[in-house]
């Protein structure tokens, strides 16, 4: 098997749910210190991050993943267990294999293919986290800011995140909507529903905002991003007895948005829709990242190059799909893309890659190295 493969088997053998990382880091950190990187284990709360920088100067290129996986569910599902590694027929099974331990192999790999033929015209650094998949608050969030503290700057930065749909390499993420969570209660009066002029229903009494807010155009996006989307994904009420009016209703909801508006625009606009329909409610506002983007320039034009020269493709920015731990690096000033292998199988039972995507997974981001660095 190939370094990448051998790699990338180590890395899913730890059963590394969040927010533990096993000992996925350590394994990288001694890869990386035999390539002369200098290793930084920074710990917040209950998540192990890493920063590897080698010591040379120049521009900073800087590969960022995570270690940590979702749960696995039911084992018995799996035709492979989900954290043996085991590869078969071509393909690389487990927890992992595709979001995200294969792309972190293959940035280790081609940083190592790098270094042996090539003296660097700068510094290539490592941003590993074991808190991506969680609430992302000890994790690359906290490195990012020790890193400002510290006077380091990113130029350059690739996240390993699975974006590939078709074939490797068919599609950059060169940035991301911004993402917004809602938690909405509204109050009603409790009752008997035989007597319904003594309750208040909640959940009447929320209909025809909710209409308005799930059919309102918020934007048209812009060439960059699609439109802003408003979805709820959660309503709850009553006591969970079939005669009993409920006292409350509760909407759990998420804006993805684009940059054409921004998060008090929103805010207010859901304010003013509530309010004009009377309710008597509870708001909480959560953002989880505001939009970024990379236009064309060192990082995406080196990428789109490096694509083409391996798998003969022309690749598609895109901006779609969820967030990522770019949304923490890019307000740095930091161009930013994401690429990584398919994402078919992502938080799925028998999660897999092929092992000939990981290859030249490794050959893009070596040559990616070899024009920002060299």
């Amino acid at each position: 098997m190939s370094d990448t493969i051998n790699l990338a088997r180590q890395l899913i053998c730890e059963e590394s749910v969040t927010p533990n990382d096993g000992a996925c880091q350590t394994i990288l950190a001694d890869r990386l210190s035999a390539q002369g990187f200098k290793n930084l284990h920074l710990k917040y709360g209950d998540v192990d991050n890493l920063w590897s920088v080698t010591e040379n100067d120049g521009p900073l290129l800087v590969f960022a993943g995570h270690t940590d996986v979702v749960p696995p569910g039911p084992i018995e599902e799996w035709q492979h267990s989900p954290f043996d590694g085991t590869v078969a027929d071509g393909w690389l099974h487990g927890r992992g294999a595709a979001d995200m331990k294969s792309s972190i192999a293959a940035m280790v790999v081609a940083v190592e293919r790098v270094l042996i033929h090539h003296t660097l015209k700068g510094r290539i650094g490592f941003l590993i986290t074991s808190d991506e998949e969680g609430p992302a608050i000890n994790g690359t969030a906290k490195v990012v800011e020790y890193l400002n503290n510290n006077n380091t700057s990113i130029d350059w930065c690739i996240v390993g995140e699975p974006t590939s749909s078709d074939s490797i390499g068919d599609t950059i993420k060169n940035g991301r909507r911004g993402s917004m969570n809602g938690n909405l209660t509204v109050l009603g009066k409790q009752g008997h529903v035989a007597y319904p002029h003594l309750a208040e229903n909640p959940v009447h009494m929320i209909s025809s905002a909710l209409h308005e807010l799930t059919t309102k155009t918020w934007d048209n996006g812009n060439e960059f991003f699609p439109p802003t989307t408003f979805q709820v994904s959660n309503i709850h009420a009553g006591t969970g007895v079939d005669n009993v009016v409920p006292g409350e209703v509760n909407v759990r909801f998420n804006f993805r948005f684009s940059t054409e508006v921004t998060t008090e625009q929103l805010q207010t606009i859901v304010k003013e829709i509530l309010d004009r329909h009377q309710l008597n409610y509870d708001m909480n506002w959560r953002i989880s990242g505001h939009p970024f983007i990379t236009e064309r320039g060192d990082l995406v034009n080196a990428t789109i190059q490096a694509i083409e020269d391996v798998c003969g493709i022309t690749s598609t920015l895109s901006t779609s799909g969820g967030t990522s731990d770019g949304r923490f690096i890019a307000p740095t000033g930091a161009q930013v893309i994401e690429l990584g292998p398919s994402n078919a199988t992502i938080h799925q039972v028998n999660e897999r890659v092929t092992c000939e995507e990981l290859e030249k997974l490794t050959d893009i981001y070596e040559r990616i190295i070899v024009r920002l660095l060299t």
